[in-house]
């Protein structure tokens, strides 16, 4: 259900995961559907969701490897966008509906997470100082902000780049 979701996003938006076409593409009855997702937003959650849980094994097999912590973060943040360019449309829609989601939705304190595991060793958000856990949280709102220009058209890869640098070098300088 949620691939057949995401598909449909990737190619029309949000306005395209219809929830009958959603349960038509999936096979499933559209009761079925609303049984485990009782809203579109909820679908929606579930595939960022989905797409978070693939970042993530990404930087387990492969984690960052620049010297700095800034460096690290820049790797995991810049993989991320990397990752949701391959389908801009869906990337726009996901990030768009999570920005108005009235369903509550754990995706900033899980970019933080993996933020603050990349900057430091063993960093969680458990054992990183509320200051830590603040900047790792402000650089994710950077790069969301950075990533929407990108899907504007206001703003090209490099530049994405550049500006999650900057920021993450001022950011995570004490780590």
């Amino acid at each position: 259900m949620v691939q057949a979701a995401a598909a449909l996003a990737s190619r029309g938006g949000v306005e395209a995961m219809q929830m009958r076409t959603v349960a038509e593409r999936a096979g499933v009855a559209l009761g079925t559907l609303y049984r485990y997702f009782p809203s579109k937003m909820d679908l929606v959650v579930a595939v960022v969701s989905e797409e978070f849980d693939l970042l993530e094994g990404s930087i387990e097999r492969r984690p960052p490897s620049a010297a700095t912590a800034a460096g690290r973060a820049v790797d995991v943040l810049m993989r991320a966008t990397r990752g949701l360019m391959r389908e801009p449309e869906l990337a726009d829609a996901l990030i768009r509906s999570l920005i108005i989601a009235e369903v509550g939705t754990p995706f900033g304190d899980r970019m933080t997470g993996l933020l603050l595991r990349a900057a430091g060793d063993r960093l969680t958000m458990e054992t990183a100082t509320e200051e830590q856990a603040i900047l790792a949280g402000s650089l994710s709102s950077v790069w969301v902000q950075e990533l929407l220009e990108m899907l504007r058209g206001r703003r090209t890869h490099e530049q994405v780049q550049r500006r999650v640098e900057i920021a993450a070098d001022r950011l995570l300088a004490g780590f």
